[in-house]
């Protein structure tokens, strides 16, 4: 993803971040995050780990919709956050910078620098758009299968490569798709005893034409 400070030098980072009264928070592992904040109208940016968006049903069942690492943003552009159905947890040990749209909306020093962090941010907004439509394209099939592979084909365009590497666990992926972990499990077999797939670990080879 398009980082959010690309063109500026660390000592306009700083003062940027100054200026629009960012917070740093660091949290451990599998820690719920921004239950302490007091405005739910923010950005945060990931500096280091590994954070997730997660959605609980009434039923207990949770879905995944972001996965987020170094230099990837969130917030109310994520999910609803405010509502009780969303956690924000860390699955490693994480560093978050928050920053309230208000002093975004209201922040007029040095517009050189300001005009490129909005131009950034845009170009951000305009990524995340594309992964949450991957993420509409994956769902709205019906079949494991058809999300399997509809997963396989988004990486594979996005890598330009029919070797994939799965940024996460199986379980992940599962939550991912919002599909039952075994019942995943045996599509993929399924998948890789017709020769469509090979698997390694977290490694899988495409087999068959995109």
């Amino acid at each position: 993803m398009k980082e959010l400070f690309d063109n500026i030098d660390e000592p306009s980072k700083i003062r940027i971040l100054q200026d629009l009264e960012a917070i740093t928070r660091r949290y451990e592992k599998n820690k719920i995050i921004l239950s302490s904040t007091k405005s739910y109208d923010i950005i945060c940016l990931v500096v280091s780990g590994h954070v997730q968006v997660v959605k609980n049903d009434a039923s207990g069942n949770s879905t995944v919709i972001e996965d987020l690492y170094d230099n990837d943003i969130f917030g109310s552009i994520s999910a609803n956050i405010s509502s009780n159905d969303y956690e924000i947890k860390t699955k490693e040990k994480s560093e978050i910078i928050i920053i309230e749209f208000d002093n975004i909306l209201s922040f007029n020093n040095n517009l050189n620098l300001y005009n490129t962090f909005i131009k950034n941010l845009l170009k951000v907004l305009y990524n995340k758009t594309q992964e949450f439509n991957n993420r509409i394209e994956i769902l709205t099939n019906k079949s494991i299968r058809d999300k399997l592979l509809a997963y396989f084909r988004i990486m594979t365009k996005n890598n330009n490569t029919k070797t994939i590497y799965l940024p996460f666990s199986y379980s992940d992926l599962a939550d991912y798709l919002a599909v039952n972990r075994s019942a995943m499990s045996r599509e993929m077999k399924s998948l890789k005893e017709e020769g469509l797939i090979e698997v390694k670990g977290k490694k899988i080879k495409l087999l068959y034409y995109i």
